[in-house]
């Protein structure tokens, strides 16, 4: 478990430096009134981790250790969007709609509804 861990962290660190490192570029080059470094960041996290599944399933890549390392890890470090949109490809595969439309309805708005009672809190 410990392995396991230490895998997942150094990923996630490696990824979270790259998602800092992603946003300091895009901010020095583009000044937009739209959150674009976030925006850029979510579709390449999402982009890479589908690349990391499907080279998973089309080479039969089990390596337990590697896809904690690079999926949960540094796609997780890097943005958990990545996931987010991962699981909903997953209740759309399945046929699970219901639960697709929920967990992306209510993760928009009740995330941003708990971004409001935080603050709101802190006034």
């Amino acid at each position: 478990m410990i392995k396991q861990i230490l895998l997942v962290g150094l990923g996630g660190g490696v990824g979270s430096i790259f998602r800092y490192l992603t946003s300091v570029w895009v901010l020095r080059r583009f000044t937009y009134d739209f959150p674009l470094a976030t925006f850029i960041v979510n579709i390449v996290g999402c982009f890479l981790i589908g690349l990391l599944i499907g080279f998973s399933f089309k080479h039969n890549w089990v390596d337990e250790n590697i896809k904690l390392l690079l999926i949960t890890g540094f796609c997780g470090g890097y943005t958990t969007f990545s996931a987010f949109a991962l699981e909903n490809w997953g209740m759309i595969e399945t046929g699970n709609y219901g639960a697709f439309v929920f967990n992306v309805l209510g993760s928009v708005v009740l995330g941003i509804t708990a971004v409001f009672m935080g603050l709101l809190l802190t006034r």
